[in-house]
């Protein structure tokens, strides 16, 4: 028997996000076998237990696809379709991809910049675990100019309301009268981490976006255009998420 867990037997099918399938189970809507299971943590067999959600069963294991996109400014990290403005998501961009991929982690409506994409659910949970420190590098156009002492608390770690940043890496990039530009690169992932470092220190964003995330760059790829990553990125993407551990391929 090759035990898998439900959610990610229901992920893998390309139904919902792993988190989105654990909120299924709870709801009652999978059954296993004609029996309707809300157990976190089931283990099934995809070969040989019947698994549907909603009354249907699932497709079989959608290829792994691993996508990168330039997020541009003013547009939703979501898949859910517009907004309850009508605002447009990334959904609308992603135009040609067979597989239902998710975002890994979130981009502010107003961030731009590199977003990975993936049906790979283990991947992509531990590409966002504290655990394994995987590093994001954003370019940040500040109001008023940062010094040393300011350059120093952000790499040290600032108090914010849910606690004290760790470590992260910052210099100045170029600067003018009025604002400044610093590439911040941190190892967490807290909501609005990079506003609220900035703010903190007393020089509010003007602008940001995201250019490294992990072993992957943004490079020259067109704001609102999406790339397959190349095999050599996907393995290292896969190293930096593995923490010594074996990932499947």
């Amino acid at each position: 028997m090759n035990a898998v867990r439900l959610q990610k037997v229901i992920a893998d099918a390309g139904v919902a996000s792993r988190r989105k399938a654990e909120e299924l189970i709870c709801q009652g809507r999978v059954t296993v076998n004609g029996k309707v299971v809300m157990e976190m943590g089931l283990k099934v067999d995809p070969a040989s237990d019947h698994v549907k959600v909603d009354g249907r069963h699932l497709k079989p294991a959608a290829p792994k696809a691993y996508v990168m996109l330039n997020k541009p400014k003013g547009v939703l990290t979501t898949l859910e379709g517009p907004g309850a403005d009508d605002r447009q998501t990334v959904q609308s961009l992603l135009k040609g991809i067979k597989q239902r991929v998710f975002p890994v982690g979130r981009l502010d409506y107003d961030t731009e910049g590199l977003l990975v994409l993936t049906n790979d659910g283990e991947l992509a949970q531990r590409l966002l675990h504290p655990r394994y420190h995987v590093p994001k590098t954003y370019l940040v156009k500040v109001k008023g100019v940062l010094d040393e002492a300011q350059i120093r608390r952000l790499e040290k770690g600032v108090r914010l309301s849910d606690g004290m940043t760790g470590r992260a890496h910052a210099k100045k990039i170029r600067k003018t009268d009025e604002n400044s530009w610093i590439e911040l690169t941190i190892f967490e992932g807290r909501t609005h981490q990079v506003k609220r470092m900035l703010e903190a220190v007393g020089h509010p964003v003007l602008k940001l976006k995201r250019v490294r995330f992990g072993p992957l760059t943004l490079g020259a790829l067109p704001s609102g255009e999406y790339r397959f990553l190349t095999d050599p990125e996907i393995h290292r993407l896969k190293d930096a998420a593995a923490g010594g551990e074996k990932l499947a391929s």
